[in-house]
Order: structure tokens, then sequence, then C-alpha cells
């Protein structure tokens, strides 16, 4: 069994732990108060966590809030506190951030794997997931932990979660869906960010041709490219009429029917499933490392 096997299917015990730690920073200051401006950034998996958390957040009116990729974050836009989603704690770009931000208004909190890093010192407040750190290059646990965590101090978890992604883990992949050649994963609101990560996941562990779209999106041109032997797979509810659409095509229509946070973790599954069958080991995947550090970082 790879180590992203192993890692994978322990994601209900981790989630289960980051929503009793989320109940213990309630008020501690170091996650988003209420009311602030946000702005919260990552690298690849940890940039489309980001993101979902940002629109979950705003959806709860917690307060406005921004995703960016650290490499682009717009330097002199004001916000009260930044926060970075960095499993390694080393990913040049997140420090030269968080570096950048010290001695702004900005507050700084990093939610980390490692605080045996540079990111230690490099932000105002840590949130350590240690339990939920990897060995694997291809993020599952910690991604999906991390966002837990912002989910329930949020007061958006429930253990039903936890259930959808036991489901996850053990139940078989949808019929059909291991046939298909090329995949499109769709998302709305939150689960844009989610969409955007599976599609990653998919390209990592499994050389994929995969795409990622807001659902309503998907009419506007990508949907040209369904046809039989491809898959487009939504997360969360969808809108009137798409799943006929995609019938007409020819292409195979997976709906989202689990917490769509556990549908990602299907995804993950099948991403696991393709690189079986493709004979490609997704703990060693193709040009990627565990973490990027520049050499003049």
């Amino acid at each position: 069994m790879t180590f992203v096997q192993t890692e994978l299917a322990s994601q209900p015990a981790s989630w289960s732990r980051a929503a009793e730690l989320a109940d213990g920073l309630l008020g501690s200051g170091r996650l988003p108060e209420a009311g602030e401006r946000t702005a919260v950034v990552g690298c690849g998996t940890s940039y489309y966590m980001a993101q979902a958390y940002a629109a979950l957040r705003e959806g709860a009116g917690q307060g406005e809030t921004d995703a960016f990729a650290a490499s682009e974050f717009p330097a002199g836009r004001r916000y009260d506190r930044v926060v970075a989603l960095t499993r390694s704690g080393t990913t040049t770009e997140v420090l030269q951030l968080l570096a950048a931000a010290r001695g702004t208004a900005a507050r700084t909190t990093a939610i980390t794997a490692d605080p045996e890093t540079p990111i230690r010192s490099a932000a105002d407040d840590l949130v350590v997931l240690d339990f939920a750190d990897e060995q694997s290059v291809v993020q599952t646990r910690f991604a999906t932990t991390a966002l837990t965590l912002l989910r329930a101090h949020l007061g958006l978890h429930t253990e039903s979660v936890v259930a959808d992604a036991e489901r996850a883990v053990a139940e078989p992949l949808p019929e059909g869906v291991t046939d298909c050649s090329q995949f499109t994963f769709l998302g709305q609101g939150w689960t844009v960010g989610l969409a955007n990560e599976g599609a990653l996941k998919m390209r990592e562990a499994a050389l994929a041709w995969t795409e990622s779209y807001p659902a309503m999106e998907y009419r506007h041109g990508p949907i040209s490219i369904t046809t039989e032997g491809t898959a487009t797979w939504l997360l969360g509810p969808a809108p009137d009429g798409l799943a006929e659409q995609v019938g007409a095509t020819g292409g195979l229509w997976v709906a989202g029917e689990l917490d769509p946070l556990a549908e990602l973790v299907r995804i993950q599954r099948l991403a696991l499933a393709l690189a079986d069958a493709r004979g490609l080991d997704p703990d060693r995947p193709r040009h990627l490392t565990r973490s990027v550090i520049l050499a003049d970082g």
C-alpha cells in the first residue's frame, strides 16, 4: 500500500480531530474573527483550499475574504488578517509573503503540519495539524483536514460530514468512471475550489486529462469537449438541466451525492485507481516534490 492510500483512508478520523481543535480555538484570536477583512493564501492544493474557505467565510457573513496563490498576492492591499496554508512550512512563496507582511496592519496566521520549520518564526500565530502530516508528495489528508478546521471554526461542520467521508473511503466508485479517459469537475460557490483540487489530484497522481470550472460556466464552451468516454463530475447541487445536457452528449454524468468535501475524497480515490491502472506510483509523481523551495528564496 502506498503512503497516499493510507493517508487518504485516514481522513475521516483526521477531520474529527480537526473539528475538536477548532472548538478550542474559538475566541483565541488565532483564526480570523468575524468582521476581519481576510486574505487566505497557499500554493497548489493549499491555494484551492483557500478558495473554498474564502467562499465559505463570505457566505457565512463573517467578512470580506479573498483567496490568492501566494505568488500573486496583491502588494499594498490592506487586510486585517492573512491566513497561510502550508503543509511543509517551507514553501518559498509563502515565506516571502509572510515576511513582507511583517510591520503591516495585517495579523498573520499559518496553518501547517510541521512547526519545526521556518514557518514558526514567519507568522504571528501558528495552528499545527501535525496529526494530518503526510509522507506522500501528493496532498490528500492535510488539505482536507485544514479546510475542515476552518469550516468548523465557522460553525459549518457536522458529524454527518465525517460519516460521508467514511462512505467515500469505503464504497465503490461511481459505475463507469474508471473507464473514462477525460474528466471535468464542476462546483458552485465554495465547491469551485474543491473542483479545482479534484482536477489537480487527477493530474498529479494519474497524469489524467482533467479540467475544472464553475458549474454555470460549463455550458459556455467547455461542454463542447464532452462525449462518450468523458466524465463530468459535480460537487454539490446541480444547476437545473445540466445533468440532462451532459447526458445528451453521450458523456458520463456523476452527481455528487455526499457532502462536497467527501466527494473530493472519492475523486482522490479515482486518481489512485487510475494511477494503479496506468502503472504509476502516486508516492513519486512526475516532476513534483513535497515542497517548492526556490534557490534564491
